[in-house]
């Protein structure tokens, strides 16, 4: 990745810096003339995570008359403050949305792979379904919490840094990296409102009854209809992060994400295709509803399944971007 410098007299109005995807420094040079048009000197500089180091002298100099570089010459990225657009775009905001994405995605795996087992197990023992009514009330309760609004402000932040990233819609950039991160934004949207209308929509019904029960009530006929629809959506969601978190890398790191693939069609309608079948299982539409071990829904039975799931459908979308991505 190199940063494009303009020169001062470029002028504020015009774009002060853009990113260029290019594994080399020839690769980079030759896609100046398709971002903007220069009659003056311009700087190539290697960039990391959306910013990078004060010139020294080891940049790369990737145009005409070039003179030794001072700080006064050029329009410095690193010279905007952190609460400027182009800082939050790429750099706060990208920060919180790791920061995040890693409170809700680790808590979606600790439902999946730590909290579903062990629960189950729960009636096996003496005091087990009492045992796990205080567990539900009192630490699943919590974790949903946390779960729940970190989907929301990784969504969020998400869209902040699509809406003040300048350029971020634009034709110019819509190359195999925008494909990716794209399916990833598919993704992510799907498992937040998976979250929202779903998850915590059922767990609600499940929570309420582990507090009645303990409180001396009796049970709600309606809760284990209601924790089987929540855990289904809740490994689905399991299942696409895989793929969601390959795409999220792609856009920065594939070696071909700055190209422009002819097929991004296919890859399209493929990718969709899939998705849409996985949600509508999910969510209990296809023939064999929400029935265990039937179907689809054999994805959910277990942690193996739901593993196997998770990185074969990561398989044949790794196989869909070499067929249709990478020229």
């Amino acid at each position: 990745m190199y940063l494009l410098l303009m020169p001062r007299e470029a002028g504020r109005s015009r774009f002060p810096c853009r990113y260029l995807n290019g594994t080399n420094l020839r690769e980079t040079r030759e896609a100046l003339g398709k971002i903007c048009e220069l009659t003056s000197r311009v700087v190539l500089v290697p960039a990391w995570g959306g910013m990078f180091r004060p010139f020294t002298s080891s940049c790369y100099v990737g145009g005409l008359n070039v003179s030794p570089i001072t700080p006064g010459d050029f329009m410095l990225l690193a010279g905007a403050s952190f609460f400027s657009r182009t800082g939050l775009a790429n750099w706060g905001f990208r920060w919180l949305h790791i920061l995040v994405g890693i409170m809700w995605i680790g808590l979606l795996y600790y439902f999946n792979f730590v909290q579903v087992p062990a629960f189950a197990e729960y009636d096996a023992v003496d005091g087990g379904p009492k045992a796990r009514n205080v567990a539900l009330d009192k630490v699943a309760r919590r974790a949903l919490w946390w779960f729940r609004w970190a989907a929301v402000l990784t969504f969020v932040t998400g869209i902040l840094i699509a809406v003040l990233t300048e350029g971020y819609f634009s034709k110019e950039n819509q190359n195999n990296g925008f494909t990716a991160i794209a399916m990833g934004m598919l993704l992510g949207t799907i498992m937040m409102l998976n979250v929202w209308g779903v998850i915590w929509r059922n767990q609600k019904v499940v929570l309420a009854n582990a507090a009645t029960v303990l409180g001396g009530g009796a049970a709600n006929p309606d809760a284990p209809a209601a924790g089987r629809k929540a855990l289904m959506a809740s490994r689905q969601n399991a299942v696409f992060s895989v793929s969601m978190l390959f795409f999220m890398v792609f856009k920065s790191h594939s070696p071909y994400a700055a190209e422009q693939a002819s097929n991004k069609a296919l890859f399209w309608i493929i990718g969709l295709i899939i998705v849409a079948v996985m949600e509508l299982n999910a969510l209990g539409f296809m023939p064999w509803k929400v029935a265990p071990k039937k179907g689809l829904n054999m994805m959910y039975d277990n942690v193996r399944n739901l593993l196997i799931s998770a990185f074969g459908l990561w398989a044949i979308f790794l196989i869909l971007s070499e067929a249709f991505l990478n020229n």
